[in-house]
C-alpha cells in the first residue's frame, strides 16, 4: 500500500496564508505542530478526508525551507508525504535504488506511532519527499501522528487531496526515477507522466515558467473551483 497523504507548501509568513486557506477550505486548521520548530519553522495543518494540507513558514534565518523560498522566488509547493503499510520494504527499495535517507524519524505520541523516512532531494528531484508508516490504525481516516490527537473533529470529509503535479526539466527522466523509487509504473498522458498510487497520483509535467522544477499544483476531489494558495494551484480533481 502506498498513498498520497500530505502536501506541504511554504511561504515567508504563516498568518496570512493560514487565513486564506482556512477561508478557502471553510474549516480551521486541525493542528499546529510544535515539532516543526526544530527545523526553524511554524505550521498549520488542515484535514481533508484523511489527507492533509500543510502550510509552513520559517521563524528563523538559515532554514532549508527559507533557502528553498529564495530559490523558488517566493511562496511555493514544498513537500510530498506518502504513507505505506510496509516500511521495511521501502527501506530495502531505497537501498537498492541508492536513494539516501536524510532523516529517519520515529515518534509515539497521543497513542499514535509514526516512522518517517525523509529522502535526499538530490536523489529524488522534483520536490522533497517523505515516505511514512502510521499506526496503530492504518486506515485513511485512522492514525496520523503529525496531525495531533483529534484531527478528525475538524476534518472536511467531503474533500480529499488526490494528486500532485511536479514540473520537471526532464519529465520522462523524473518519472522513471520516481517509478523505480516507488515501485509503481508510469503512464503517459500527452505531456504528463502519471504514477498511480493506492490513493492518489503523482503527475510529472514539463517546466512551464522561470521558476524551474518544483511542486506546482495540488488536485483536490470535491473542490468547487480552482484556486491559488502559497504560489501553487489548487485544482478540482477531474478524474
Amino acid at each position: 500500500m502506498l498513498r498520497l497523504r500530505q502536501i506541504a507548501v511554504v511561504a515567508p509568513d504563516l498568518a496570512p496564508q493560514e487565513a486564506v486557506i482556512s477561508q478557502l477550505l471553510g474549516v480551521a486548521p486541525c493542528f499546529h505542530d510544535p515539532g516543526v520548530g526544530k527545523y526553524g519553522l511554524e505550521n498549520a495543518l488542515w484535514a481533508l478526508g484523511g489527507t492533509f494540507l500543510e502550510a509552513l513558514a520559517p521563524i528563523q534565518p538559515g532554514t532549508t525551507a527559507g533557502r528553498y523560498l529564495e530559490r523558488r522566488g517566493g511562496a511555493t509547493g514544498y513537500m510530498l508525504i506518502l504513507d505505506t503499510d510496509d516500511i521495511a520494504a521501502v527501506r530495502l527499495r531505497l537501498a537498492m535504488t541508492g536513494t539516501r535517507i536524510v532523516e529517519d524519524l520515529t515518534v509515539d505520541t497521543h497513542g499514535q506511532q509514526a516512522t518517517a523516512l525523509h529522502l535526499h532531494p538530490r536523489d529524488t528531484g522534483g520536490c522533497l519527499l517523505s515516505i511514512d508508516r502510521h499506526g496503530p490504525n492504518p486506515a485513511l481516516l485512522g492514525s496520523y501522528a503529525w496531525a495531533g490527537p483529534d484531527w478528525q473533529r475538524t476534518c472536511r470529509r467531503d474533500l480529499a487531496i488526490t494528486g500532485a503535479v511536479l514540473a520537471a526539466a526532464d519529465p520522462a527522466g523524473l518519472a522513471a526515477r520516481w517509478s523505480a523509487l516507488l515501485a509503481r509504473p508510469w503512464q503517459r498522458r500527452g505531456d504528463v507522466w502519471r504514477i498511480g498510487l493506492d490513493h492518489g497520483h503523482i503527475d510529472i509535467a514539463p517546466v512551464a515558467d522561470m521558476r524551474g522544477e518544483g511542486l506546482t499544483a495540488i488536485m483536490v476531489a470535491g473542490l468547487a473551483a480552482p484556486a491559488h494558495v502559497c504560489g501553487i494551484a489548487l485544482l478540482p480533481e477531474d478524474g
